[in-house]
């Protein structure tokens, strides 16, 4: 899929590097629902060994639920999606089961927009935990990743975006997400990089 194909070309993109800081950093887990099968399972051993990575290096871990309750909370998604949304309660809303295993109930966060901060508390949670740096993970690379990676920016957060473990529909939107955002927003990093960051080479 599309991460897969970019993970050895993104370093063209990169205009500083760095590594996280585990006693600091907080993994976000984007998206990763059976509605997105396709575009997750390229990318779920990638996304497996970073939750593992992080978890061993004692990063906090939080994963993102996209789902939609009635079509007051459709917003303007509704309107681009043709009201083609992940409705909560289907099958299709739900984590896929290699991640819902994982997840435990109070690491789910539930939002309704392309944001994980918007009006989640997510960023609330974050300051009490003494965040100050996210590691951004799933789908989609260009929207809900996207979104999310540039508003914890704003908001102050450092930012850390995965290669390998985001993925998206298409190869070009993909790669354009990792140029844009290494050239204003985030560090870019894979599974390589951020074993070695944590751990050493």
């Amino acid at each position: 899929m599309a991460a897969a194909a970019a993970a050895a070309s993104y370093k063209k993109y990169e205009t500083r590097s760095r590594n996280p800081d585990p006693k600091t950093s907080l993994l976000l887990v984007i998206d990763v629902q059976n509605y997105f099968s396709s575009m997750v399972n390229p990318i779920l051993p990638q996304l497996l060994t970073t939750i593992a990575l992080c978890r061993r290096s004692s990063i906090p871990v939080l994963f993102t639920r996209h789902n939609h309750k009635s079509p007051p909370d459709y917003g303007m998604l509704g309107e681009w999606w043709d009201n083609d949304l992940v409705l909560d309660g289907t099958v299709e809303a739900e984590l896929v089961p290699e991640i819902r295993r994982l997840a435990g109930q109070n690491e789910v966060v539930e939002k309704n927009t392309y944001s994980a901060f918007e009006n989640t508390g997510l960023q609330e949670r974050l300051v009490e935990m003494g965040v100050k740096e996210v590691i951004v993970t799933g789908v989609m690379t260009n929207l809900c990743c996207e979104t999310t990676a540039r508003e914890a920016f704003v908001k102050g957060f450092r930012v850390f975006f995965s290669t390998d473990a985001t993925a998206t529909s298409d190869l070009e939107l993909h790669e354009a997400t990792l140029k844009n955002l290494a050239y204003g927003f985030a560090y870019l990093v894979d599974c390589d990089r951020l074993q070695d960051g944590l751990f050493g080479k």
